[in-house]
């Protein structure tokens, strides 16, 4: 257990989400401002200043300190490199890949016509890769509305990203991802991955066999989800899902000549399922594990996503199937949740420069080391509860 010297700690008070919907693009205008210190945006239990510091009650006290500028200093380099960065950078490299991912569709589906196997199998794997790509790092994109400048447009790709391809509410999506985990990263009972522990579940069972059933499990979560949205909104959410699985079964049976109503859905199931284990294994590896906060006496913003946020090494395969800021740049996107995966790449180099110069954690591990950890840490990671002082953490 580590305690938090007392000019890193604010005191927040902590309130529910409320009722206000967070938008997917909602804040990112902050690194394309000139004065990111007059931007403000209401996360339900503060205002947090565009520039990364939380500020609300014992907080303003030491505002314009050396230890409370960290976050606008590097927030000013990061907003330098991105005014500097072409479309191509901020954008186009990260819909390039995912408009790649949507021409690989049309060949799967008629090599899973085949006959020969190698060619079917071939066909699955391209039909797998394409869905994680899409429903991955396209719905993780589309949540942050880092998918287009457009607020409108920003909507519409979460709906259809989260939605149609990726069977969930894009309401629910958007404001748990970006109102409960980037707003309260590894607080206890807000942000602390908790969502994600099945205590029941034998070690085993969690890690290598539970998450083949997420493409089973994501739309019934989904329908869960209906009982909090409006009428009109639930309705929408439950035809976008249905229009997205029917497209997916029509294709098979009109393209791919499946038959069979069975091994149709056991190809849509494979298909769907193939990175489950490494999707649920990188959720879990880059937080649980590390310090978790009080709700009640938090540190200050950018101490606690460098304590509270992990990153894998670069992988030529997740690094494109997953982004890189769910993988190599996840510390990069937890302090600039606005950024594309291109982006986060692109400042990765300054940030982790910047907080090594500050003598802050940048904290890094291997896939395989990570999930070691897990296997014989499982019962005091995923099913007790980390203790709770200032700052707790099994590191």
């Amino acid at each position: 257990m580590q305690n938090v010297p007392e000019e890193w700690r604010e005191e927040q008070s902590v309130g529910g989400g409320g009722d206000k919907d967070v938008k997917p693009w909602e804040g990112r205008e902050a690194l394309f401002q000139r004065n990111t210190g007059n931007s403000k945006q209401d996360m339900s239990t503060g205002v947090e200043k565009e520039n990364g510091e939380m500020m609300n009650g014992g907080g303003k006290g030491m505002e314009g300190t050396d230890k409370e500028s960290l976050m606008m200093e590097l927030t000013r380099l990061v907003q330098k490199t991105v005014k500097e960065s072409s479309w191509w950078e901020r954008r186009g490299i990260d819909i390039t890949i995912l408009a790649l991912a949507f021409l690989l569709l049309p060949p799967a589906f008629l090599l899973l016509g085949s006959s020969q196997t190698l060619v079917f199998v071939l066909g699955m794997v391209l039909m797998g890769v394409s869905h994680a790509v899409i429903t991955i790092k396209g719905t993780h994109l589309a949540s942050h509305g880092s998918l287009s400048e457009s607020p409108t447009w920003a909507d519409v790709w979460a709906v259809f990203f989260i939605e149609v391809c990726g069977s969930f509410a894009a309401r629910a999506g958007v404001t748990g991802h970006i109102k409960m985990h980037h707003a309260h990263t590894n607080v206890i009972g807000l942000g602390d991955s908790s969502t994600w522990k099945i205590p029941y579940l034998p070690r085993g069972v969690y890690l290598f066999i539970a998450p083949l059933a997420v493409p089973v499990i994501t739309p019934l979560v989904a329908l869960g989800q209906l009982k909090e949205h409006s009428m009109g909104q639930a309705l929408r959410t439950v035809l976008m899902v249905f229009l997205g699985l029917y497209a997916q079964y029509w294709l098979l049976i009109h393209v791919s000549g499946f038959q069979c109503l069975y091994s149709t859905l056991l190809c849509m199931l494979l298909s769907r399922a193939m990175f489950s284990l490494p999707y649920i294994h990188v959720n879990i590896f880059q937080h649980i594990g590390l310090p978790m906060f009080s709700p009640t006496r938090r540190p200050k913003r950018i101490y606690q996503m460098t304590h509270g946020v992990l990153n894998l090494p670069r992988n030529p395969l997740l690094d494109w199937i997953f982004g890189h800021s769910l993988i190599n740049c996840h510390v990069e996107h937890h302090l600039f949740p606005f950024l594309s995966d291109n982006m986060c790449l692109k400042v990765k180099p300054i940030v982790s420069q910047y907080l090594k110069e500050k003598e802050l954690p940048y904290q890094e591990d291997s896939y395989l080391s990570r999930l070691q950890l897990f296997f014989h840490k499982y019962q005091e990671l995923m099913v007790f509860a980390p203790p709770i002082t200032e700052l707790v953490g099994v590191q």
